[in-house]
């Protein structure tokens, strides 16, 4: 046989077809990118009490992560738990802007921590109650989704005879007895961080409760234009009991917060009573 012919019969035979049991097809890998969901909760101050420095001045809504399980580790970490931590740790992680949580407002930092529970455990909270009409013992159920919020004295819709609204976000009374002119400014979460270590020292040192008046002092700015530190804790160490209780009535009424109370109707009588969740 010539080679030519060789050559011929080679290219005229067909090629084997590959095999394919050692020869795996080709697979797409699988991967999870999950990420939180996030919503906007609505600030019970509407950012009005804000100075005009701050991240929240003028803003009605603050963007938040749902609660994830890493976390909730955070609730059951003994450490923090120990130190009065958590909680600020848990909002300072589900707040998606960089914000100070201690310059947070009470009544929004409250706000933040419902939001907070009902995206990691939904918005049913059952605790056994009793009936304030028959004595009986029910287990109600609270819808915090529900919860009623209560926006403070807000410019230009409201106004109370006992405070009124300054431009720079503090609030003005005048005070029954002394008839003294007091400049306030609402509750922080630093401010109530503070107020509990003050509370602590004095437990243990066995003095009288002083959170009244310790509360006061933090909040007054100045009194008839006085703006000294020591002359303020004086006054309000002094003040008519008839003034501090107004003005602590004040504080309450130009405080925006979420009203932690609900209707909870009598499983045996019928009879339907506001109660505090």
């Amino acid at each position: 046989m010539s080679r030519n012919k060789q050559r011929t019969e080679a290219a005229s035979t067909p090629a084997a077809a590959p095999t394919t049991a050692t020869e795996p097809t080709p697979q797409k890998s699988a991967t999870l990118s999950y990420v939180a969901p996030t919503e906007f909760v609505e600030l019970p101050s509407r950012g009005k009490f804000y100075p005009p420095e701050h991240a929240l001045h003028n803003k009605e809504v603050i963007e938040m992560r749902y609660m994830t399980a890493r976390d909730e580790d955070i609730l059951t970490s003994p450490s923090l738990l120990k130190s009065g931590l958590a909680l600020d740790r848990l909002v300072q992680n589900l707040v998606v802007e960089n914000i100070d949580i201690d310059s947070l407002l009470i009544g929004d930092k409250n706000a933040l921590l419902v939001a907070a529970r009902i995206s990691g455990y939904g918005k049913d909270y059952t605790v056994a109650t009793v009936c304030e009409t028959c004595g009986a013992n029910n287990q109600s159920t609270f819808n915090l989704s529900e919860l009623p919020i209560n926006y403070g004295v807000q410019p230009d819709t409201d106004t109370e005879a006992s405070v009124t609204l300054d431009s720079d976000g503090t609030f003005v009374a005048e005070l029954p007895k002394t008839k003294f002119s007091v400049k306030f400014r609402l509750l922080t979460g630093g401010d109530e961080k503070h107020l509990n270590k003050i509370a602590e020292k004095i437990n243990k040192l066995n003095l009288p409760n002083a959170r009244a008046t310790t509360l006061l002092k933090q909040l007054i700015i100045s009194v008839n234009d006085v703006h000294d530190t020591s002359e303020i804790h004086n006054f309000v160490d002094n003040m008519p009991a008839q003034d501090a209780r107004f003005l602590r009535g004040c504080v309450q009424i130009a405080t925006p917060n979420i009203e932690m109370v609900q209707d909870i109707e009598c499983s045996s009588c019928g009879a339907t009573t506001e109660m505090a969740v």
